[in-house]
């Protein structure tokens, strides 16, 4: 079955779902795209092979080459749920410690997310921020205005993750972007309430993409009562 991929990302982790083969050709150059891409940002890559039907000796490399580039900054790919033939060819190979296995997706999330639980970031006690859009470019922008602004800010692609990834870090605001189904603040604090007690939830608004940066950085800004510098 011919390749096909999505890519999502969960806090600092990134993760590549794979349905059909991994092998040399159009499909190998389709996963190679969305490895580069998710590497020039993110260092820790989930790839969710649980529907690979195929995996060459090319393939493999590939998998390994990026693993040992990801080593070299302090990162890592964990392997989601691999089918019996794709186990047996890493056995057979001896690559079990190079590419690490994870009977699902979400072990394979939670050994990243549990151990970023000990880093000890420097930051103001009630600055800890979660962010949900589907947009990836939004993330990115939220992201990067909230970090400077001293908060510790995790994003994901999508409203499911954000539970995972409550699971196991506590947060102190809950922001739904415009991209996800309009959503009170009330409304989403309830649905998460056991996973975020403490919680403060605000949803930005539909015409929030629409303005320009230096408004937006101002709104979004004012949800956490900060001045944006003039």
């Amino acid at each position: 079955m011919p390749l096909t991929l999505i890519s999502r990302h969960l806090g600092n982790v990134y993760i590549i779902e794979c349905k059909g083969r991994i092998a040399m050709g159009d499909e190998l150059k389709s996963l190679e795209a969305a490895l580069n891409l998710g590497t020039r940002e993110f260092t820790k890559l989930v790839l969710n092979v649980s529907e690979v039907d195929r995996l060459d000796s090319t393939g493999i490399g590939l998998l390994v080459r990026t693993a040992t580039n990801l080593h070299k900054r302090g990162g890592d790919i964990r392997l989601a749920a691999p089918p019996p033939f794709f186990v047996s060819l890493l056995k057979l190979a001896n690559l079990q410690s190079v590419l690490q296995i994870h009977p699902s997706e979400e072990e394979a999330l939670l050994s990243f997310l549990r151990n970023r639980r000990t880093e000890k970031p420097e930051v103001k006690p009630g600055s800890r921020v979660l962010f949900f859009d589907p947009s990836a470019d939004l993330c990115a922008f939220v992201r990067a205005v909230l970090t400077q602004h001293g908060f510790d800010v995790k994003t994901t692609n999508n409203f499911g993750d954000a539970k995972v990834l409550l699971r196991v870090d506590d947060v102190d605001y809950v922001v739904a972007g415009p991209g996800t189904p309009q959503l009170p603040a009330e409304t989403a604090l309830r649905s998460l309430k056991p996973l975020m007690p403490r919680a403060s939830a605000f949803h930005l608004g539909a015409d929030f993409k629409a303005l320009d940066a230096h408004e937006a950085t101002e709104n979004l800004l004012k949800l956490f009562g900060v001045e944006a510098a003039s």
